[in-house]
């Protein structure tokens, strides 16, 4: 079953940091809404509604359905503010969508099958540079996240963005910047720890093969003459 996210809110109309304020201590905050060639509007959510709905992941990459005042609206959540110290969301802007205009998003990187690939199991350890990444499509076409396989991942081997697979009608928006964004979203490579004790080790084989060598040449030796 597809998710959806319906959000009740009010208009403001009381402004200000002392508003705001009251507005928290109400258990509430403040949030604006605006796009598409509409006028912002100032609006209330419930904090611990809010909050719920922050838990799942989501909640982020999704067409948000948005009723102010029994109004109603399809948008994405676009910014967030978060208070620096507790657990308390501060601002938030909502962005209205169209049906025909393409929307710039960040969506999250599920990456899977990391411990089966071949690397992996060589000893290798996985590590994923990002988390999300930005996408350009049509509301009908946003994905939830996507999805990569890390399968057939060697040692030393990376996934880059150009390998990411995408759904008909959305585009990366880091690679329409040129070749040189084709940056890499996970690898596969021995731990530093296991590569430095790995060549202790071949050190020391050597060192221990070159040691009787070393003895038998200097047992061989004739005393020079006088």
């Amino acid at each position: 079953m597809a998710i959806s996210f319906n959000i009740e809110a009010e208009i403001r109309t009381d402004l200000g940091k002392g508003a705001s304020r009251r507005l928290r201590h109400a258990e509430k905050f403040p949030a604006v809404v605006y796009g598409v060639g509409k006028d912002p509007v100032s609006i209330t959510l419930d904090h611990k509604k809010f909050l719920h709905n922050l838990e799942n992941e989501a909640f982020y990459s999704h067409i948000l359905n948005l009723s102010v005042d029994g109004k109603e609206e399809q948008v994405i959540l676009k910014d967030l503010q978060r208070h620096p110290a507790k657990i308390a969301i501060m601002h938030a802007d909502f962005l209205r969508v169209s049906a025909t205009e393409k929307l710039h998003l960040r969506v999250p990187l599920h990456f899977i099958n990391g411990d089966e690939c071949p690397g992996a199991k060589e000893g290798g350890l996985v590590t994923h540079s990002v988390s999300e990444i930005e996408v350009a499509c049509l509301p009908k076409d946003l994905p939830e996240f996507l999805k990569i396989d890390l399968s057939s991942l060697e040692l030393d081997q990376s996934v880059h963005m150009s390998d990411i697979t995408v759904p008909a009608g959305v585009e990366l928006v880091e690679l329409a910047h040129g070749a040189e964004h084709d940056q890499p979203v996970a690898s596969v490579h021995m731990p530093r720890g296991a590569s430095e004790a790995e060549e202790d080790e071949a050190a020391a084989a050597a060192a221990a093969a070159a040691a009787p060598e070393a003895a038998a040449e200097e047992g061989g030796e004739e005393p020079a003459a006088e």
